[in-house]
């Protein structure tokens, strides 16, 4: 049987350049795998990309689907028209030669919101279908992490369990009926 032999390169995306604190999936990135094809190396390797917990270590992920929202690239949330370049000028008083994770998160966070707001009031039809397609194809995982991100986040990041949030065991729920309820209540519905 014969084999090729690859090369490539072990890199977190976090760990790339980048203008807010942390490196994402943006510009940066583009330009790392230009680099991998010019070298002709044949992998990235990237680690686990999932939204990150206590320590925010790669392998401390609370979700094996969703993605780490720190990797998006706010350069591109700019050029999408959902944020402004004002809305960056805080990202210079962050750590350019490492990651300062308290900060950062709070940064993007912020600059996330900003964003999911300019798209719930200026998105497109189409950018709307868009979405709509992503949450249905996602739907086996997608409702059931926002519930657990919006209890988790709701309870000032305190330690909470997916298997808790289905049961509703940390929140004195005794059914997925009033759970449905609680994260109805969560969107203001």
């Amino acid at each position: 049987m014969k084999t090729t032999r690859l090369s490539g390169i072990l890199l977190h995306p976090t760990s790339l350049p980048g203008g807010a604190g942390i490196g994402d999936l943006g510009r940066e990135a583009y330009a790392f795998v230009d680099f991998l094809a010019e070298t002709r190396q044949s992998l990235w390797q990237v680690l686990p990309v999932g939204p990150t917990g206590y320590g925010d270590s790669p392998y401390q992920s609370f979700s094996a689907f969703a993605g780490n929202p720190m990797l998006i690239s706010l350069d591109s949330l700019v050029s999408d028209g959902l944020l402004a370049e004002s809305d960056l000028e805080d990202a210079k008083r962050l750590p350019h030669d490492r990651v300062d994770y308290g900060p950062v998160i709070e940064f993007k966070n912020a600059c996330l919101w900003k964003a999911f707001d300019a798209f719930e009031g200026n998105a497109t039809d189409a950018q709307r279908a868009e979405l709509s397609r992503f949450n249905e194809q996602s739907s086996s995982w997608l409702d059931d992490y926002a519930l657990f991100r919006s209890i988790k986040d709701g309870s000032d990041g305190g330690y909470v369990t997916a298997a808790q949030t289905a049961s509703g065991t940390r929140f004195g729920l005794r059914s997925r009926a009033e759970l449905e309820q609680e994260r109805l209540k969560a969107e203001g519905k």
